[in-house]
């Protein structure tokens, strides 16, 4: 089974609000985490969301489109939106799976 960028960075972001009380931060720093704070992992939440939300805006425009009652001009500006923020969550997660394994063959 494969699982999707979206999905993965998703449950990446629900782990946070989860598991930060477990470990033992105070109710601060995960109110912190959990309202949007300078963390990469609520960067991250957001980048996503918006992304999906770019992708719905495509999709309901392409629906539109197809029922007779949308331009094609709002159909291709959302389906360029939703690509180059597609493509933005793909190049960070990329980045970000590149700066994992070089730290994994640093030696101790």
């Amino acid at each position: 089974m494969a699982i999707g960028t979206l999905d993965a960075a998703a449950a990446y972001g629900r782990s946070l609000k989860t598991l930060a009380p477990a470990i033992g931060e105070s109710t601060a720093a995960t109110e912190q985490h959990a309202g949007g704070g300078n963390s990469f992992g609520s960067m991250i939440e957001t980048m996503v969301s918006d992304a999906a939300g770019s992708l719905r805006t495509a999709e309901a425009e392409s629906a539109k489109q197809v029922a007779g009652k949308g331009d094609m001009i709002d159909v291709v500006t959302a389906i360029g939106a939703a690509e180059t923020a597609l493509d933005t969550v793909v190049a960070v997660r990329d980045r970000v799976v590149s700066a994992y394994s070089e730290i994994m063959r640093m030696q101790i």
